[in-house]
């Protein structure tokens, strides 16, 4: 908000007993949005009245709720406290309404989002019986920090994460952990000297193997780098391919050395096709959260998904 909005160092007021749940509920909107622009087509508002009902709902707590930025805005930490407080009161009266209709309806499709990998292995696999069962799908795929924006919006119902989402306004429950492990095609091994060459040499043994990395600024391999060898990754990678699907069949047919998640190249490691380069005491492992859009549990399909995936993910 701009500087004629409520003076941030005057202390907050309690909401008046008599305060608009629309206030709120526009309130909880922008939060979960980032943006009064992207919050307008969720309520069925103008922005200009998202604006005015952020402005009188400021001017009931006297305190700044949010900060305009270039592109959205920035809650502030007492945005973020009220959100805390009032998301869970909100969703359930939205879950509530919504029953009031009946179920005559047909029911929506669920829109899951997450990484294409893990979608692909795991996750659709384990929801095969819902989809003989007629629950609906809708299934898109892509990183993590644009589909978290993508599910705020509404674009959303459930995300594969692979790191928690900051705040507290999204509901996230730990889904799997990933082990990431070093591997390279039968005649890089050798040349690298295999698990001993490794483990004795550290990084010099591949110091002449390409390496295969899923995107220019090696992510996964950085993490790695950092976590068993104790230093930075300084060398480019040779090929990159954003798909670690696309990685892991380079590095079988002999374009060089990578790392994946083990749960990816458990078949190639168990027939010689890959070669595990080290077997660390404590290999890095990445866990992925199951992340749910606020109200969604109000769609019972939605919740088949969820705790569908959830009993699934302690096989995997």
């Amino acid at each position: 908000m701009t500087s004629r909005g409520p003076d941030p160092s005057r202390p907050a007021r309690r909401a008046p007993a008599g305060t608009d749940l629309n206030l709120l509920r526009t309130f909880l909107a922008v939060h979960r949005a980032g943006s009064f622009t992207a919050a307008a087509p969720l309520l069925g508002l103008s922005q200009s009245t998202v604006t005015a009902q952020i402005r009188t709902l400021e001017e009931q707590l006297g305190r700044e709720l949010f900060r305009r930025l270039p592109r959205g805005v920035e809650p502030s930490p007492y945005a973020d406290e009220l959100a805390g407080r009032v998301t869970g009161p909100l969703d359930a009266l939205a879950a509530a309404a919504a029953h009031l209709g009946g179920d005559e309806a047909p029911a929506e499709p669920v829109h899951l989002a997450g990484p294409a990998e893990l979608l692909c292995l795991r996750v659709l696999p384990a929801l095969a019986p819902l989809v003989a069962q007629g629950v609906r799908l809708r299934v898109a795929t892509g990183l993590t920090e644009p589909l978290l924006a993508e599910l705020r919006a509404g674009r959303h119902d459930l995300l594969v994460a692979t790191s928690r989402p900051p705040g507290r306004t999204l509901a996230a429950v730990p889904l799997a952990d990933e082990e990431f492990v070093l591997v390279a095609g039968g005649r890089w091994a050798e040349r690298a000297g295999g698990p001993d060459g490794v483990a004795g040499r550290g990084p010099a043994a591949l110091s002449d193997v390409p390496l295969v990395a899923y995107a220019p600024d090696l992510p996964i391999v950085r993490r790695y780098w950092r976590h068993v060898f104790g230093r930075r990754l300084t060398r480019p990678a040779a090929l990159t391919v954003p798909d670690l699907r696309g990685a892991l069949a380079a590095v079988a047919a002999g374009a060089g050395f990578t790392v994946l998640p083990r749960y990816l190249c458990r078949e190639e490691l168990a027939s010689g096709a890959l070669v595990a380069l080290l077997e660390p005491a404590d290999a890095p492992i990445n866990t992925a959260y199951l992340v749910e859009r606020p109200g969604a549990a109000a769609d019972p399909h939605v919740v088949l998904v969820r705790d569908l995936l959830l009993r699934a993910a302690r096989a995997w």
